[in-house]
């Protein structure tokens, strides 16, 4: 442990649903437990896309990090709310194409925190970061941000299938108050990629909130409309093809036909340039 970083907790909470865990089982991981899993099927039942949602929002981050790399010449990433590590994690799929790529990944899940450091700090150009993603202030002062991140060049901060986690509120830690706080220690040039989950449907926003609110323990925001997504942005340059459902974000491959598209909730969201 680098001196002045904080302790990581080894006090896992198996009772309680993690979002991180839950989006482990989704993704058809297995560091997770019976809460978790059961309160995934109680979420299915409410949102019946929600797994395929889940694939669909990785591959969408998968393609995000590589067209950053490839196509706009960025070398550098700070993953919010990393999650659980999986298959093609950030610093993977960019160190493939240029290992000089820089990834700090930021949560405070216990469980997060544990495998992170022996799956995703597998080389110098990664790190992870014990700190709660609304402490804009600790994790750019942080050592392993100091250490690994050029403010002189351009960068990513991705806030991907985060910000649905994060409570309204009238204070610092409300999700567009985080983005303008990042917003504005981002060197210019840098690249902001946000996505959530959304709804048209009150029943599914309303529904699916509810259910996480009680889960976590009170530790959830809420599913929002695309407007409110949309606001996060303000007025930085949205690249094409602008913001969607992140199945549309620039696809490997032909995306699926209307019929064929989740009509409960999307992960909403796109890339924008400050």
């Amino acid at each position: 442990m680098n001196h002045g970083e904080k302790r990581i907790s080894h006090t896992i909470d198996v009772h309680t649903p993690s979002v991180a865990r839950m989006y482990d089982w989704l993704l058809g991981g297995i560091e997770n437990y019976t809460s978790d899993r059961d309160a995934c099927q109680d979420l299915l039942k409410i949102a019946p896309s929600t797994q395929v949602l889940a694939r669909n929002n990785r591959a969408f981050l998968q393609r995000v990090v590589r067209v950053l790399v490839e196509d706009y010449g960025i070398r550098q990433f700070l993953d919010h709310g990393s999650g659980l590590p999986t298959q093609d994690n950030v610093h993977q799929i960019a160190q493939r194409s240029d290992p000089l790529c820089r990834v700090v990944y930021v949560d405070n899940d216990p469980i997060v925190l544990a495998h992170g450091r022996t799956t995703l700090e597998e080389n110098d150009q990664t790190a992870i970061l014990n700190e709660d993603m609304r402490d804009t202030a600790a994790i750019f002062d942080s050592e392993p941000v100091r250490r690994l991140i050029d403010f002189k060049e351009p960068m990513a901060a991705l806030f991907v299938s985060v910000l649905h986690c994060l409570r309204d509120s009238d204070d610092d830690g409300d999700p567009a108050a985080l983005i303008r706080r990042v917003a504005g220690r981002l060197p210019e040039g840098s690249y902001m990629v946000i996505c959530q989950l959304v709804s048209d449907d009150v029943a599914v926003r309303d529904g699916v909130t509810r259910l996480m609110e009680i889960a976590t323990g009170g530790t959830w925001g809420r599913v929002r409309e695309q407007r409110e997504v949309a606001a996060y942005f303000g007025d930085m340059e949205v690249l094409e093809p602008g913001l969607v459902d992140v199945i549309d974000w620039r696809p490997d491959a032909p995306p699926p036909p209307s019929e064929k598209r989740a009509l409960d909730w999307v992960e909403w969201g796109g890339v924008a340039r400050l």
